[in-house]
């Protein structure tokens, strides 16, 4: 989590970092690492305290969503408490459990939340219906590399609009005082058909004449590229600033599918927060 403990940075870069940390909930293009940031390298600064809390919110600009050419803005809250390095409740990962954990690794299983999309999040979408919110269930895990960091999750829609997910990323620190740490690093996003239909299909019950798109069924397989970077400043031991961009390519049917107005999305996100 984003806290004052500093690493040691081992290898050519020779850097002092502080490991990253709790972030809100992640929305297209933003990406999944970013929720977590520097959590799998905390040993690094030391043992590790038995309770870690930070609180903060924000916002941040958004495409209306996925494959839309128009923004909006998001609020955003910023909640993360960890016991040891075994449970967690937070706002960008859910509420889980890391099942196997170590200097330099955890895996585990947790509960989180899409947010699914509304018909009304753009007037071109009127007519196509909701994708309901969800909750997901996922299994995820991290390994460091000192100084990368790589990291993999599978999360489940266990609704009635069903689907499997995951991400495969990887990142590192490349700028880092006590003060100041950037993180960066790319990833892919895969999707089986059943969650590819949800968010990029147009289905006969909502093609035309209910909305202004013909019928698409849309395959799994990759679903998106992105690139993404965090940015944290601590202006006390105990307050920092958060800051999160990421840039999309959607790939394969996402990209053919008639909702998709452009293949190529991004956003960014602020947060102030405390850490107790």
């Amino acid at each position: 989590m984003k806290n004052r403990l500093p690493w040691a940075l081992l290898g050519a870069f020779g850097l002092v970092f502080v490991c990253g940390g709790a972030r809100a909930q992640s929305l297209a293009p933003l990406l999944d690492w970013q929720n977590s940031a520097g959590i799998v390298l905390r040993s690094l600064g030391g043992p590790i305290p038995d309770w870690e809390v930070t609180l903060g919110g924000g916002g941040g600009v958004l495409p209306a969503y996925e494959g839309s050419n128009s923004l909006r803005f998001a609020p955003a809250l910023l909640l993360d408490v960890r016991y040891r390095d075994i449970f967690f409740v937070s706002s960008g990962e859910g509420v889980g459990v890391n099942i196997l954990h170590g200097d330099f690794y955890r895996a585990g299983v947790a509960l989180a939340f899409d947010p699914g999309r509304e018909h009304n999040a753009a007037t071109r979408l009127s007519g196509t219906g909701n994708i309901d919110p969800a909750p997901e269930p996922k299994i995820f895990a991290q390994f460091a590399i000192v100084p990368v960091v790589f990291t993999f999750d599978v999360r489940y829609r266990a609704t009635s609009q069903q689907g499997f997910v995951g991400d495969v990323g990887v990142y590192m620190p490349v700028v880092g005082t006590k003060s100041v740490q950037v993180f960066v690093g790319p990833s892919v996003t895969l999707a089986d058909d059943r969650y590819m239909n949800a968010y990029f299909g147009v289905s006969p019950r909502h093609a035309a004449p209910h909305s202004q798109f013909h019928t698409f069924e849309a395959h799994g397989g990759l679903k998106n590229a992105n690139f993404g970077l965090t940015a944290l400043y601590h202006f006390t031991d105990h307050w920092f600033v958060d800051v999160d961009a990421g840039i999309e390519r959607l790939l394969g049917s996402a990209v053919e599918s008639p909702l998709t107005q452009t293949k190529w999305g991004i956003g960014a996100n602020a947060s102030i927060a405390y850490t107790f």
